[in-house]
């Protein structure tokens, strides 16, 4: 079965709850879409790290050829930044508009046919998109290769589905792997990290600085 190549992709699909035609956990989904294009970025080599900072290691445009369209952009704003530390980028994803993580790997999933968006206004006002997976299959197919790369010998696992698997782990995203998992697996995903680089440790960086700063602001309200 051919299954997307790109590691936003597939963990937008994984994170896809086909009973609700919607994504879950969507207060974090932007910061582990932004982890999965840094991580698939690293993967193919177009940065590196230099100082515990992301720097890009090509200039040729052509070098994002197969890559999704969001991963694609934020390689071009490494090129144009300066040099920032890993969680500042995962941090860095936009929450809202055209040009969050979200919206942007959905259309570009749409765009290739892994799924079909329906667009409609909930009791006539509320902008609501459906999303439906073009073949079920292919989610399956995802989910079952994170729990081959739980469980099969660590010689055997692609490294794909390893930082796949380290970054879902990292994300707490329950709808690829309960919490129970995670506390089982423990050392096994220690020993994917390493496929997906400072990643999973800059995400959940990122995540407690979210959580922190919705408490702080709670604070400031009450």
């Amino acid at each position: 079965m051919d299954l997307p190549v790109n590691l936003p992709e597939k963990l937008y699909l994984l994170a896809y709850d086909p009973r609700r035609e919607r994504t879950t956990q969507h207060s974090t989904l932007n910061l582990l879409l932004q982890a999965a294009s840094l991580t698939e970025l690293l993967r193919r080599g177009l940065v590196r790290e230099d100082g515990r900072t992301a720097v890009a290691r090509v200039r040729d445009s052509a070098a994002a050829a197969g890559l999704d369209p969001y991963t694609a952009r934020l390689l071009g704003q490494i090129r144009e930044k300066r040099p920032h530390g890993w969680s500042w980028w995962v941090g860095h994803a936009r929450s809202a508009g055209r040009d969050q993580p979200i919206r942007c790997v959905r259309e570009g999933l749409a765009e290739a046919g892994w799924i079909d968006l329906r667009r409609h206004r909930a009791a006539g006002l509320i902008p609501v998109t459906r999303v439906t997976v073009t073949d079920p299959g292919v989610r399956e197919a995802l989910a079952a290769s994170v729990t081959a790369a739980l469980k099969s010998p660590l010689s055997r696992v692609d490294p794909a589905d390893a930082a796949l698997t380290a970054l879902v782990a990292a994300g707490r995203l329950r709808s690829a792997l309960s919490p129970r998992q995670t506390r089982e697996y423990r050392g096994r995903i220690a020993k994917l990290a390493p496929a997906a680089g400072p990643v999973p440790k800059a995400l959940r960086t990122a995540l407690a600085w979210r959580v922190a700063s919705h408490a702080a602001a709670g604070a400031a309200a009450g």
